[in-house]
């Protein structure tokens, strides 16, 4: 690609060589002459003086400050994501069906559709145009997957599960799970069949190592847009509002409700039973066990600290409703 190409296809303004050529894209310190960069934050400018790229995505106000040629957009990073399309070099199974999958005859295959090396689609199944189905991947009966999404190898997606269309779910996913559902009985616990499915839509990115339960009666429900981070687990009946983002390492109890445009930072726990409205953000390692009917910001849980420093605080911690009761006394004009 060229520069000017870039400038076009982006809807970037230029200023520099239209013609120079570039292979890939970089760092901004570790850019060579045919590679493009970006600044997405004041805090890196100190870098961009000595940067060798042959271009930077950049912000209008930093541009005047570029010793190579610019692309000057708006929002560098969005750019930059969009970029990155043109240079992925990402292995593609070849379109067609490899010799050595299993394909159930009862199966409904698009084809172009592009299966690997010991996949298995069993009975029932429809797969999408465009659909890529890699080595060891599975999918079960009367699942559906949607035009021109991407099963790395390794995905397992059970029975009655179905994905919308340019979805990508990474390696070791599991999808459609059955729920932790058990009932005590008197000879030991007694297991609730998991009777629903899992309904995923479009364009949703799920994380290698992933789980996500099907419903216990109802489905659970991925709806357009949310994209989930590896070591994810969401159990059966939740439900993850529109383009909600959730980042590693996260668990959610059961029949969680999350609302659209939310995000969960890492290892954030959430009991089950509880809803989150639109537009709430999670920090990491959060404990959330009740609702959340306000949009913002929400924390919980005490930073690291010295070990002696936490070991005072946590006796503190156990004293604190004593020291409720006497400072309620004080007030009252009834100290002890």
């Amino acid at each position: 690609m060229t520069l000017g190409e870039l400038a076009q296809r982006f809807n970037l303004t230029l200023s520099g060589d239209a013609q120079r050529s570039v292979s890939g894209l970089a760092t901004l310190g570790g850019a060579g002459p045919d590679q493009v960069s970006f600044i997405a934050s004041r805090k890196y400018l100190e870098q961009l003086a000595d940067t060798a790229a042959a271009a930077v995505l950049i912000h209008p106000d930093f541009a005047d400050q570029c010793p190579v040629d610019t692309l000057v957009t708006e929002d560098p990073y969005l750019a930059f994501a969009r970029m990155t399309s043109l240079f992925d070099r990402s292995s593609r199974t070849a379109v067609g069906v490899h010799p050595a999958a299993v394909v159930s005859a009862e199966a409904e295959v698009a084809d172009s559709v592009r299966i690997a090396a010991n996949a298995v689609v069993e009975a029932g199944a429809v797969i999408g145009e465009g659909v890529v189905i890699g080595a060891n991947a599975y999918v079960g009966a009367g699942s559906r997957i949607g035009a021109n999404t991407c099963l790395n190898p390794g995905v397992i997606v059970y029975h009655d599960v179905w994905l919308g269309a340019r979805c990508i779910v990474h390696s070791t996913a599991v999808l459609g799970s059955d729920g932790f559902g058990f009932a005590p009985g008197p000879e030991g616990w007694e297991k609730i069949h998991q009777l629903g499915g899992l309904r995923i839509g479009d364009d949703v990115e799920i994380g290698a190592g992933t789980t996500i339960d099907r419903g216990a009666l109802e489905h659970t429900v991925i709806e357009d847009g949310v994209i989930i981070d590896n070591q994810v687990h969401i159990a059966h009946n939740c439900r993850i509002g529109k383009n909600t983002a959730i980042a590693g390492c996260t668990g959610m109890a059961g029949s969680t409700i999350i609302g659209a445009n939310c995000t969960v930072a890492g290892a954030v726990a959430l009991s089950g039973h509880i809803e989150i409205c639109d537009g709430v953000h999670i920090t990491g390692m959060s404990m959330v066990t009740r609702s959340i009917t306000e949009p913002g910001v929400y924390s919980s849980g005490v930073p690291a600290s010295p070990n002696r420093e936490w070991r005072k605080n946590a006796v503190r911690f156990s004293q604190l409703d004593g020291m409720h009761k006497r400072l309620a006394a004080i007030e009252k004009g009834s100290a002890p």
